[in-house]
């Protein structure tokens, strides 16, 4: 059993930055096998960054922009989010990869 629960979301102007975190509990949990998605108003739900054990990848729209990273110390992964822009705006939640445990997400209103 998993659970993941996100934080840090909230509005902010265009050009601000917000950090999200994603504490995680549970024997199956693998900092290395987290995702962060999001999804906008009227949108699917979109990979937005994920770890891997060799690297990170992110989606185009937000390279350079948003850093997804762990806590070693604890079970917790962190999406900071620079520069953001409206279009970033949606819930956002962090996802373990090849399973079921999805947080219940956390709102991030970009404002222009």
């Amino acid at each position: 059993q998993v659970r993941l629960v996100e934080s840090g979301g909230g509005l902010v102007q265009a050009g601000g930055s917000l950090r999200l975190s994603c504490a995680a509990s549970g024997r199956f949990f693998d900092k290395n096998n987290i995702e962060w998605y999001r999804q906008g108003p009227g949108k699917q739900r979109e990979l937005v960054a994920a770890m891997f054990r060799t690297g990170t990848n992110y989606v185009d729209s937000v390279k350079g922009r948003f850093t997804i990273s762990a806590d070693n110390a604890s079970n917790t992964v962190y999406l900071q989010m620079n520069n953001l822009i409206p279009d970033d705006s949606g819930a956002y939640y962090c996802h373990l990869r090849f399973t079921h445990y999805w947080g219940q997400g956390t709102q991030v209103t970009v404002s222009s």
